[in-house]
């Protein structure tokens, strides 16, 4: 059997929507992680719901003949006081998985408080300390960090995958987020908790590799 810890994975990211989509796509060999590419499709000009989603269709259809990804993680249904919003967010959901399902690829889909979860140690942080959790995780310099969080969010979704195969948290004892890695290492604190904690043991890590 493949060790799916060594091997390497291409992970296409999608923050579905109707206006906006995110995307975002990861190469991970082990613990190394690289971003290949990830930014936001703007279709906030066409006209009609379809000719938008018919845009993003093509456009994952794109991507996924560009980088041939092993994998589609996506964000799962969220409820919205709007049904007219939410129902427009499931067809975009929708749009997503058909163009992974038309190029054979397995799709992987994880709750927003997962997602947040997995990366912040908080299942209710905002999308602006995602995005910084990411930046820091991933040594995104500023201006390279996009402007709509569209981009980040589906950086996040991809990166939430990541960590479910197990690394680099998953290989000491099977910590599946980083705030319980840093309490397996001691590295928390009463006053070192969520955010501070993912990173203390993300800074932690990089230092023992220098040695």
């Amino acid at each position: 059997m493949i060790d799916k810890l060594r091997s390497e994975h291409i992970i296409l990211g999608v923050d579905p929507g109707t206006l906006f989509m995110g995307y975002a796509i990861l190469k991970t060999v082990g613990q190394q992680v690289e971003i290949l590419d990830f930014g936001v499709l703007d279709v906030h000009k066409l006209e009609g719901q379809y000719p938008r989603l018919q845009q993003e269709f093509f456009f994952l259809q794109k991507i996924i003949d560009q980088y041939r990804p092993s994998c589609l993680a996506i964000e799962t249904q969220f409820v919205d006081k709007n049904p007219q919003t939410m129902i427009k967010i499931v067809h975009a959901q929708g749009v997503a998985i058909a163009a992974a399902l038309s190029k054979d690829i397995p799709i992987y889909e994880y709750s927003p408080m997962k997602i947040k979860m997995a990366i912040t140690g908080n299942g209710h942080s905002s999308k602006e300390q995602v995005a910084g959790m990411l930046q820091r995780f991933l040594h995104i310099p500023d201006e390279q960090m996009p402007k709509k969080l569209d981009a980040t969010d589906a950086l996040g979704i991809a990166y939430c995958h990541y960590l479910q195969l197990g690394m680099p948290v998953g290989t000491e004892g099977g910590a599946k987020d980083w705030t319980t890695y840093a309490k397996r290492k001691g590295l928390t604190d009463k006053g070192l908790t969520g955010p501070a904690a993912q990173l203390a043991a993300a800074l932690a890590t990089a230092k023992k590799k220098k040695k």
